[in-house]
Order: C-alpha cells, then sequence, then structure tokens
C-alpha cells in the first residue's frame, strides 16, 4: 500500500562537480509545481557545497510553502542522509524554450540558474527503490545534451556525471513523474 507520493510537472534535475570536486557538489533537483497531500507549491532539493572540503552553503528542500518542503524527508527520503534535511524558504521558477529548460531558484540570498538544452527525446521510465532514492518512480524524461549553471550571476563549469541521483542521466529535463514509498 502506497503511503507517501508526490507528484510534479516542469522538473529540472542536476547532479554536478565544481570547483575540483570528486564526488557531487550541486544539486538542483526543482519543479515549476509539486503535489504532495500537504499541499502544492514550487519545491525540490538544493546542494551547493563550492568548497569541497567544506561544509555546504546551501542545503534541502527548498519552497515556497514550509509544509510542502517539509514533506520530503520524512516521507520521501526517509532512511537516507536527506531525511532531515532542513526546509529553505525559496522562490523557484521554471520556463520553457524550445528544446531549452531553464530553473531559476532564489534561496538563502543566493540565486541559482540552471539551463539544460539539447533535450533529447522524452522517455517514459519506471524505476524501482534503491540507495538514495527509496522510492519507486514513474518519470517522463529527456537527458539533457548540455548544462550550464550560473551562481549569483556568476556562471560556473559544471561537470555532469553520465547518472544522476535516481538512476537517470545527470542533467534531465522531467515535465511529468510521481514518486510513490
Amino acid at each position: 500500500m502506497v503511503e507517501n507520493y508526490m507528484s510534479w510537472e516542469g522538473g529540472v534535475d542536476l547532479l554536478g562537480l565544481f570547483n575540483g570536486a570528486s564526488e557531487p557538489n550541486l544539486i538542483v533537483h526543482v519543479a515549476r509545481m509539486v503535489n504532495t497531500p500537504v499541499g502544492s507549491a514550487p519545491a525540490g532539493m538544493i546542494l551547493v557545497q563550492s568548497d569541497p572540503g567544506a561544509p555546504p552553503e546551501l542545503m534541502g528542500f527548498v519552497s515556497p510553502d514550509p509544509a510542502v518542503g517539509a514533506y520530503f524527508g520524512p516521507k520521501i527520503f526517509a532512511g537516507t542522509p536527506f531525511e532531515n534535511a532542513p526546509v529553505l524558504e525559496a522562490q523557484i521558477s521554471v520556463s520553457q524554450d524550445g528544446d531549452t529548460l531553464t530553473s531559476t531558484v532564489e534561496v538563502g540570498g543566493r540565486t541559482i540558474v540552471c539551463k539544460l538544452s539539447s533535450l533529447a527525446a522524452l522517455e517514459s521510465l519506471n524505476r524501482a527503490p534503491g540507495g538514495m532514492t527509496p522510492f519507486s518512480q514513474q518519470v517522463l524524461e529527456a537527458a539533457a545534451g548540455s548544462a550550464e549553471v550560473s551562481i549569483d550571476g556568476q556562471a560556473i563549469e559544471v561537470t555532469v556525471p553520465a547518472t544522476g541521483l535516481s538512476g537517470g542521466a545527470g542533467a534531465v529535463s522531467s515535465p511529468a513523474g510521481i514518486y510513490s514509498r
């Protein structure tokens, strides 16, 4: 029986490495609208760790609605390091122009812009729970051919691994999907 779930529309997912990191130190995983049992709002998760040897400057679930942001840790990511991640108030926008998808997240006095382009054909995927994603996934995804990121107006060089947090490509447009546990 499914007890915990969420769905989204207009998702941007990027897992990246920058500033010489050997492990991912950038996560932009947001959607224009996320629907949960406690409400609907733009939401997602973010990690920005500019210095790979220091704690992240930003890390947590993001949303302008604290109830929606607080749903993810204990209900979707229980049993992972994200279970107790903080909720950060954020403004999130996602727009698409042709095969380019852009997300802007304003959080903690910072602005993170992620632009995915050269999107591949859309695929329908079903993923079983595993590792950092202890939930079933039913998603529509299109892998990005390129990704650009800026933080506070400064472009950063980002390396995107072949595989992202959820098992798909490291940078994808995800126009719709469902996570369930």
